[in-house]
């Protein structure tokens, strides 16, 4: 198996049981020689971690958790022998963390000698490509059992486009197809590790017990965040959603594919279908049986080393290992080169697909369209965990770039509802896709539902009927059965009141600011104003946040202006009805409004607080000055209207 991943950060939380394919990609945001510096000392330290781990039966494999808490002597540990080797594994890794942290935040210098030159006068966004083979398992002792670890960079020039993420991903496929090409392939985030060391036991389980294997054709792990603040206040760990929806769709065709603790086969990602036979896979897909040498070329590029090993994978033929990496390390450097993919079809056929800020969706959804099945593995402990974004900023970063992404894929002509028509895409598959793809339309109407109430206030007119009325309880009763609907979800999977609260507010925040913002973005990509940009979520692996525990941030960014506009339109338009109008004991004209107005300032309470707080808690001036403008500008319209 290979384990492709993104940054140093994960190798340095758990290295791998024997067996595997480490390749790391150099991360958007590191400094590569720091990287490679790091990795090194990295794997250094894994000589003694993993063995370690395997002798004593250690089930927490990331170092930075396991010794962060308190230990606990039982069985084998209870011994004199464990107590030492204990004490000394920790002075290791107290040792390992602080030479990276220094080397990150001090930015040290290194001597850029041997095997470290070519990491001197390296540009983040110029540099060529980058392959070092730090740890080859064929030359090692059979005793160590650890597998190959090869650090890759790959090549990036300012005038080729890069693709993010999706690019990564594929340079990762190709290079580790020559180096392994191990039929299955695990792809994972910078800041999760590994929680229950049995996960590929499980998945492999799953994925070899399919019907011939030709059903399943990837196993995904939810997604679950470690040190998260009480009651979720940011509304973004998802729990009641993998619970419901995640199963939900595991009775159909399958998860949608999340972009991390994923397992793929390789012959999938490299667009073979189910029953890889006849026309209807050709009509599917580029690749299937009889592919001639020139349509291989086309599909696959011009690297002979690689072509021949995508056909093995492809064939399903057994692994067969080479016995000196080294030897494949040029091969591997055209495959990664900026260039390779010109006039190939990797990201539109095969390999993770381009043209989506969310290509784990699209990528899935590609796979999904061939016919084959995803599968939902939930074991306990859960698989793996990852650092949930905290703060303002860098959420609505996240949950902008997710709905402007799938945006793109719902009106591309890759979107499910042409998936469905023309390929394998089952109809209520095709339905859950659709509830997710929708998510930035949804920020027009829930936008225009925040604004309507203010309106009716200051316009003195309604839109509610009133408390006598008998439609009021058609109202009134569907309310409530969202309500008890959406509070049970979150009781039965053990979470409390105040969660629940707390994902409902920030998905109106969400909505009317993120979302709002990503539909913006695919309208002026639409109308080639600009391109839609692809911004990175930061992970902070800190338990605090600034001083202030689950408090929301804010920064300058437009994106905050939406819902202060909001909030000063309602807080105008409160005052307007309770000045202008005396409320009867029996609901007088307008109470049901000003109900609505009080219920949306309550969902955007962070940013009443923010109002009045200063720093990062505070909302900038400029922000407030920006949204009072439209907020006035929107009470003159009305009372013109």
């Amino acid at each position: 198996m290979d384990l492709l991943g993104f940054s140093l950060s994960y190798v340095s939380h758990a290295l791998p049981s024997s067996g595997l394919s480490l390749s790391i990609a150099n991360g958007i945001q590191w400094n590569t020689k720091h990287t490679q510096n790091d990795f090194h000392r990295t794997s250094k330290f894994a000589k003694i971690w993993v063995p370690f781990c395997k002798k004593y039966n250690i089930q927490t494999r990331a170092p930075f958790r396991y010794f962060s808490g308190e230990l606990i002597l039982t069985g084998s540990c209870n011994s004199l022998e464990f107590q030492q080797e204990y004490n000394k594994m920790k002075d290791e890794y107290e040792e390992l963390a602080s030479k990276i942290k220094d080397a990150v935040e001090k930015s040290m210098e290194w001597d850029l000698i041997g095997d470290f030159a070519i990491f001197s006068n390296m540009e983040r966004k110029n540099h060529p490509t980058i392959i070092k083979v730090m740890r080859d398992q064929n030359e090692a002792g059979l005793s160590e059992a650890l597998p190959h670890l090869i650090y890759v960079s790959r090549e990036k020039r300012p005038e080729h486009p890069h693709r993010y993420k999706a690019g990564a991903m594929n340079v990762l496929t190709r290079v580790s197809g020559l180096m392994t090409n191990a039929p299955f392939m695990l792809n994972v985030d910078c800041d999760m590790f590994v929680n229950n060391p049995q996960i590929f036991l499980h998945a492999m389980c799953l994925l070899l017990g399919s019907k011939n294997e030709r059903e399943s054709g990837f196993v995904q792990c939810p997604q679950y965040f470690y040190d998260g603040p009480k009651d979720d206040p940011f509304g973004n760990q998802l729990v009641v959603e993998h619970k419901y929806l995640g199963k939900g769709a595991a009775g159909i065709q399958g998860p949608f594919y999340g972009g991390t603790g994923c397992f793929h086969r390789r012959k999938v990602i490299y667009g073979s279908c189910p029953d890889d036979v006849g026309n209807q896979a050709k009509r599917l897909t580029p690749v299937h049986g009889g592919l001639s040498y020139k349509e291989q070329l086309r599909i696959f590029g011009d690297s002979k080393e690689f072509l021949r090993s995508a056909a093995h994978a492809l064939q399903g033929k057994e692994n067969i290992r080479p016995k000196n990496l080294p030897t494949l390390v040029e091969a591997a450097h055209q495959v990664a080169g900026c260039g390779y993919e010109y006039g190939t079809s990797w990201g539109t056929e095969v390999g993770w697909q381009y043209g989506s800020a969310t290509e784990d969706v699209l990528t899935g959804l590609m796979i999904h369209a061939r016919g084959w099945r995803s599968l939902f593995c939930t074991p306990d402990p859960r698989a793996f965990l990852g650092c949930a974004p905290r703060g303002g900023p860098i959420s609505m970063t996240q949950q902008k770039r997710w709905a402007t992404g799938l945006l793109e894929i719902l009106i591309s002509r890759r979107s499910p509802i042409v998936a469905t028509v023309t390929a394998r895409l089952q109809f209520r598959q095709c339905l859950m896709y659709l509830l997710f793809l929708t998510w930035g339309l949804r920020s027009v109407p829930e936008l225009c539902y925040a604004v309507l109430p203010a309106y009716c206030t200051i316009t003195n007119s309604r839109f509610l009927p009133e408390v006598h009325e008998p439609a009021i309880y058609i109202y009134t009763a569907l309310l409530l059965s969202y309500v008890i609907y959406t509070l049970m979800e979150y009781l039965e999977t053990g979470l409390s009141i105040r969660a629940w609260w707390n994902n409902q507010r920030m998905a109106r925040i969400n909505a009317m600011n993120a979302w709002f913002f990503g539909f913006i973005s695919v309208i002026l990509k639409v109308l080639r104003i600009s391109d839609a940009a692809f911004e990175v979520t930061q992970k902070d692996q800190s338990s605090s946040n600034d001083g202030g525990e689950g408090r929301f941030t804010f920064d300058a960014s437009p994106i905050f202006v939406p819902g202060t506009t909001v909030l000063l339109l309602q807080l105008t338009a409160l005052i307007m009805g309770f000045r202008g109008r005396q409320l009867s004991v029996d609901g007088g004209s307008g109470l049901g409004e000003i109900l609505c107005s009080i219920m949306v300032v309550m969902c955007f309470w962070p940013f009443l607080k923010g109002l009045f707080a200063k720093g990062n808690h505070g909302i900038p001036l400029s922000t407030i000055f920006k949204s009072a403008f439209l907020a006035l500008c929107f009470v003159l319209l009305a009372k013109r209207a």
